[in-house]
């Protein structure tokens, strides 16, 4: 491969006028090698990239052929997907993200998760009435911490400018964005939210009506936002008057975020958890997400022969249900900011608590009796890989959380804030109970599988409580039943609800789902491809030939290039 650049690429980065052409155009049938055939993996000997949209994905490969690396790439496309997929997320959201580098071998995990407001206690949200955090409006918005780690993940690991990467966005956002099926259809599911708050309807119900599918959705205020943002630098959005105007927002609307609140953010970088699992090593990003709980689900499964079992066989399926139930009743419990836990992660993952928990999964075995309240499930989320030619790969994942966050999009910016702060809980006795400028608990957890201390897989999807649901399943698809990336997020798969049952796609045989709810289960078929099983992507390096193999989730917009 060829030396590891040390240098500015800036003079050779012209990714941004090369980008802006495609933005012009949305289709199938890409230049650039995408997989819009099932089963068909987006191969390339040099890099690669995914996206949760085919107009990002195509904005950081773009990048990766002009020159730009792993992380370059990877925010060019985080911000085109803060234009292309406005309801999910944004300028208004959080993002979290795993780095590898090649020149060292290390990977970087980097938290850029906002905090809670500082404006009240729990003592005086009670004191008003409260019984428990609003799941939107302004109570339920923290920090928004998405645009600090663009600029942190660039500056530590990137070569272009924080002005270069925005670019392809502002370009889209000035242009107006062609409206997919796929994104008519989730606006028209959203108009009652919508209609709820006079500039959120302006923006994404035109002419009083959700948009159609080829109709272009004008969005001049976050271009302007954007442009500003260029021209400012990141700390525009927390200290300037952007931020000012944001936070005046919030205050008018009762929220509980202040102008210190927005000036005290900053990403933080941590190191990655770890864990071993069918020979691999297998890397995520520390609580405040749910990493740990799918470090926890890969371990029960390492006790048990899943090979033997079967793909997608009775058993297979109540094995990885139960080794769900098992991880989320740790998650729900002990989760949170790593500063408020009662537990660490290495007491969670404790090998012997693992060896006994794991003994209590009968492959065999018949449905749990379990009596909980089913809660609203929030599986809004935009996902990105970025593999360079140098072997650099970053895995990022961002998000507002609830469809259009809040609710509330700040007038005259296009900013849709987030709804994270919806996640806490008021129960004193909880770790993941609110408190001032305390990070929520995140679902959002990006994955990066090391094979010889080389990145092997790097992987991701949308789906809320349900990412680590898809995460196993893929991964198994991949690392023990031998498919490419394609084939394995094609392939059909089940989720967990919290109320215990099944959510299973129709094309898992009649006879598998009939076994299950022999066993007890109450299993839901699904038809088609839906957003409620995630929105996988994967990149597979292979680790003699160095071949990208690339997958996209046709469950949702996910779009998969390479060269």
């Amino acid at each position: 491969m060829p030396a590891h650049p040390h240098t500015s690429l800036s003079t050779r980065l012209a990714a941004s006028s090369v980008v802006a052409l495609l933005l012009l155009t949305v289709g199938c049938d890409s230049p650039l090698g995408g997989n819009a055939e099932p089963g068909r993996d987006a191969q390339g000997n040099v890099a690669a990239v995914t996206a949760g949209h085919p107009l990002a994905a195509e904005a950081g490969l773009a990048v990766l052929q002009s020159g730009g690396l792993a992380m370059d790439a990877a925010i060019t496309a985080a911000a085109v997907l803060a234009v292309a997929r406005p309801h999910m997320n944004g300028v208004g959201g959080d993002m979290f993200l795993l780095y590898h580098d090649s020149a060292t071998r290390l990977t970087y995990a980097l938290n850029g998760s906002g905090k809670s407001g500082s404006a009240k206690t729990l003592m005086e949200l009670k004191a008003d009435g409260l019984e428990s955090m609003p799941q939107s409006g302004p109570m339920s918005v923290s920090v928004p911490g998405a645009v600090g780690a663009w600029s942190e993940g660039l500056r530590r690991f990137g070569t272009m400018s924080f002005a270069q990467a925005l670019e392809p966005a502002y370009q889209l956002a000035l242009a107006g964005l062609p409206v997919s099926e796929r994104l008519a259809s989730d606006i028209a599911a959203a108009e009652a939210i919508l209609r709820e708050e006079e500039e959120a309807a302006r923006i994404f119900l035109p002419g009083g009506r959700p948009p159609q599918p080829g109709d272009i959705l004008a969005r001049p205020d976050l271009a302007e936002t954007l442009r500003t943002l260029q021209e400012k630098g990141a700390e525009e959005m927390y200290t300037g008057a952007l931020g000012r105007k944001v936070v005046r927002f919030i205050q008018d609307r009762g929220g509980l975020v202040r102008l210190n609140d927005m000036a005290n953010y900053l990403p933080e970088w941590t190191q990655p958890l770890s864990g071993r699992y069918q020979g691999f090593e297998v890397q995520v990003v520390p609580p405040n997400t749910q990493g740990v709980t799918l470090l926890e689900e890969l371990a029960l499964l390492q006790h048990h022969d899943l090979e033997a079992l079967g793909h997608n066989s009775p058993d297979y399926l109540h094995t990885v249900s139960e080794a769900i139930r098992l991880a989320f009743l740790d998650r729900d419990r002990e989760v949170a900011d790593p500063r408020a836990m009662r537990v660490t992660t290495e007491e969670l993952l404790e090998p012997v608590r693992i060896r006994s928990l794991a003994e209590t999964i009968a492959p065999a075995g018949r449905a749990p009796s379990i009596e909980v309240e089913t809660n609203a499930d929030n599986p809004n989320t935009v996902y990105v890989i970025a593999v360079d030619q140098y072997g650099n790969v970053v895995s990022l994942i961002q998000s507002l959380f609830a469809t259009f966050g809040s609710g509330l999009v700040v007038p005259e910016t296009g900013i849709v804030l987030q709804n994270r702060g919806s996640l806490f809980r008021f129960d004193e006795d909880h770790p993941n109970v609110f408190a001032p400028r305390r990070r929520p608990f995140h679902t959002l957890c990006p994955v990066i599988v090391m094979s010889n201390d080389r990145p092997w897989l790097a992987i991701g999807t949308p789906g809320g409580d349900g990412q680590t649901h898809t995460l196993t399943q893929v991964i198994n698809n991949i690392a023990l039943f031998g498919m490419t990336p394609q084939e394995a997020i094609d392939a059909p798969r089940l989720r967990r609800l919290n109320d215990g049952s099944l959510a299973i796609e129709e094309a898992v045989p009649q006879e598998v789902r009939d076994a299950l709810e022999g066993r007890g289960y109450t299993v839901h078929p699904r038809s088609g491809l839906t957003a409620e099983f995630g929105g996988a992507q994967a990149v597979l390096v292979d680790q003699i030939s160095g071949r990208r193999r690339a997958g996209a989730d046709r469950r949702r917009e996910g779009w998969a290039v390479a060269y």
